[in-house]
């Protein structure tokens, strides 16, 4: 019983953080809010780190070890903090108005002395606006935390604080949330589906890195796997199977996702930053990756296009196919292609517009790749899932060669999966996908393509069409379209869903009538001028 309630108190670490931390942000917007605690945060995390091997090279003192010699942090992948920068000497200093600019030195020393870490951690802490009595309050909340020690890295403590609050500040950031985050539920199903169990992962709108951690997290959890599969019987660290290559345009996202590798040991240098972007500035221009996962903004129509009319990226197919100046959504689609090494495979996100539209050479360019073999599955996505955007979404799965041997042969066949009645709501506006969901939509998908498979059409949520198919419906890939109309359940409970209805009705209407009240209020207190 013990056991059980210290787990739970562990649990609920993060949570009670974030409720801490929150009442202290005051004036200052989440955005802003963002960098200055998850800053704190790494910051915390680097020093238990080090300070946990001070000790230990303090009692080998006799044996000749030395507690400030740089190479013997180095040598246990542990980050040096100069002695100015120890979480110690900051939380001993937390009350006094001059926190903010220690803070602020304290990073600088500490990208001083870590050249991976150069141009990464965030300053500002002593900007006019943040309260310095809310800060020194900050550091003392997160210094009650363990965060950085062997003990806490085994229990993946600061991963579980990370992830957490990203997704709260991406809750309290809305609209803008889409710039760093992508729901983990849906990273998860991508990472799941495409498998990445080693070579070169890629994405090239990397927000703060979720696809990489969740790759890493997924070989970890395989390990049975690579027992069953690994003739050379090498001992490889997970991390090491696969080796990562990002770009971000947004420099405050691209050190959020330094970090994020960072705690987790992920080597990061192949993650770029430049404010131009993947279309105007590619990183990573000799790239031919074995894995492509994003979630690229939706419908962008400011992407630089009447630049890059001439792009050898949009002759992958054979021909050229320029994609349309207002909307980058096929743009990504071949850039993504563009980058696939020849057996490599992509998923992503799109707007579900993608599935129909014919706009300024749009349907061409998905005809091709239909009739190229090149569409691999096709899944469309429940309601609510990202907290940036109320745009229908859906998955694309591409594959460079479905005769490749790897997997059955499939090329003459694409899979639609209809997953919009997946999920459960964890507030009003958002949802999320199950552990159960992920499972089932990965394993048709699995069950499908691989050799050996136990697949099925099963009325309503999935279907595999021939190419002909496909073609007949003018290359229309929305999966409502070939998966049909779900069998009739015989304890569909009427009553139930009209109670379930009329609750949010009532809810809808009881919040239209706050909206509704508000709006006159804020009328009345418009004076107008008579001139």
């Amino acid at each position: 019983m013990a056991k059980a309630k210290k787990a739970e108190q562990e649990e609920a670490l993060e949570k009670k953080l974030w409720k801490a931390a929150d009442k202290l942000r005051k004036n200052v917007d989440a955005a802003k809010y963002k960098d200055i605690v998850l800053g704190l945060i790494f910051l915390k995390y680097i020093s238990d780190a080090f300070e946990e091997q001070y000790n230990k090279l303090v009692s080998l003192k006799k044996e000749g070890a030395d507690p400030e010699d740089r190479n013997e942090y180095i040598a246990e992948k542990v980050f040096y903090v100069p002695p100015s920068a120890r979480w110690k000497k900051l939380q001993d200093r937390a009350a006094l108005p001059s926190i903010g600019e220690d803070v602020d030195r304290a990073m600088d020393a500490i990208e001083a002395e870590n050249k991976s870490l150069r141009g990464i951690l965030p300053r500002g802490f002593a900007q006019e606006k943040l309260d310095k009595a809310s800060l020194g309050g900050l550091i003392n909340l997160i210094g009650s935390a363990t965060l950085g020690t062997k003990g806490a890295q085994n229990k993946d403590v600061l991963g579980r604080v990370f992830e957490y609050f990203l997704g709260e500040f991406a809750l309290a950031e809305g609209k803008n949330a889409g710039q760093f985050y992508t729901p983990g539920s849906v990273v998860k199903l991508l990472v799941a589906m495409l498998e990445p169990y080693e070579g070169r992962v890629f994405d090239p709108c990397c927000g703060s890195g979720g696809m990489f951690v969740q790759s890493e997290k997924f070989i970890e959890s395989h390990q049975d796997y690579y027992k069953k599969y690994d003739t050379k019987k090498l001992s490889i660290d997970p991390k090491d199977r696969i080796s990562i290559y990002g770009q971000e345009s947004n420099q405050d996202t691209w050190r959020l996702a330094k970090m994020n590798l960072a705690i987790r040991g992920i080597d990061s240098s192949n993650v770029k930053w430049n404010n131009e972007g993947s279309f105007l500035n590619d990183a990573h221009k000799d790239l031919k990756a074995d894995y492509i996962m994003a979630n690229p903004p939706f419908n962008d129509s400011d992407w630089s296009g009447e630049r890059l009319r001439d792009d050898t990226r949009w002759k992958v197919l054979g021909e050229t196919l320029v994609p349309p100046v207002g909307n980058a959504n096929y743009a990504w689609i071949l850039h993504f292609l563009y980058h696939m090494a020849p057996g490599g495979q992509a998923g992503f996100v799109l707007s579900k517009g993608s599935l129909t539209t014919n706009t300024t050479g749009e349907g061409e360019i998905r005809k091709a790749l239909v009739e190229h073999g090149l569409v691999d599955c096709i899944v469309n996505l429940p309601t609510k899932l990202f907290l940036n955007t109320q745009i229908p979404a859906c998955l694309w799965f591409l594959s460079r060669n479905k005769t490749n041997g790897k997997f059955r042969k499939r090329e003459n066949e694409i899979l639609f999966i209809d997953a919009r009645n997946m999920g459960f709501l964890i507030n009003r506006k958002n949802r999320e996908l199950s552990e159960t969901d992920i499972y089932t939509i990965a394993d048709t998908y699995h069950q499908w393509r691989n050799p050996g498979g136990k697949y099925q059409d099963v009325a309503g949520f999935c279907k595999t069409a021939t190419i002909d198919e496909v073609k007949k419906l003018n290359y229309v890939l929305t999966p409502g379209r070939y998966v049909g109309l779900a069998e009739e359940e015989d304890d569909f409970n009427f009553e139930e869903r009209f109670t379930t209805l009329k609750a949010e009705l009532e809810q809808q209407m009881s919040e239209e009538a706050e909206l509704n009240k508000r709006i006159l209020e804020n009328l009345s207190r418009i004076v107008i001028v008579k001139k």
